[in-house]
C-alpha cells in the first residue's frame, strides 16, 4: 500500500488496488476464509441498576424486552447482521436459523 494513501481511499475498492470489473467468485474470497469471526445470538436484553443485579440470585428471573415468538438478533463481531429464530439441534443443544438478513448501514 502506497505511504501516501488516505484512509478515506481504502473505503474504495479500486483505490486499494482491488480489481472491481467482473463478477467475483468465491475464489476471490479465499482470503478471509480463515479469519475468526464471534457469533452472538441475542434473546433480548433489559435495564437495570446494579442496586437491582446485586439482589439477583438463583432462580431469579430477568425480563427481557422481547415476547415470545419474536424474532432474535444475531451479530457478527458486535454488528447486527440479520434476525431469527431458535431451533433445537440435538435432544441438549439450541441453535439459530436466519429468518431475514439486515442490510448494512455503510453511513456509519
Amino acid at each position: 500500500m502506497p505511504e501516501d494513501m488516505e484512509l478515506t481511499e481504502l473505503a474504495e475498492p479500486a483505490a486499494a488496488g482491488i480489481d472491481t470489473s467482473g463478477p467475483r467468485s468465491a475464489r476471490d474470497l479465499e482470503a478471509v476464509y480463515d479469519i475468526p469471526v464471534t457469533v452472538s445470538a441475542v434473546l433480548g436484553k433489559a435495564t437495570m441498576q446494579v442496586a437491582q443485579l446485586l439482589k439477583l440470585g438463583r432462580g431469579a428471573v430477568v425480563e427481557l424486552d422481547r415476547k415470545l415468538g419474536e424474532a432474535i438478533d444475531i451479530y457478527v463481531n458486535n454488528r447486527l447482521v440479520a434476525r431469527g429464530e431458535v431451533v433445537m439441534v440435538d435432544d441438549n443443544r439450541l441453535g439459530v436459523t436466519m429468518t431475514e438478513i439486515v442490510k448494512a448501514d455503510r453511513s456509519v
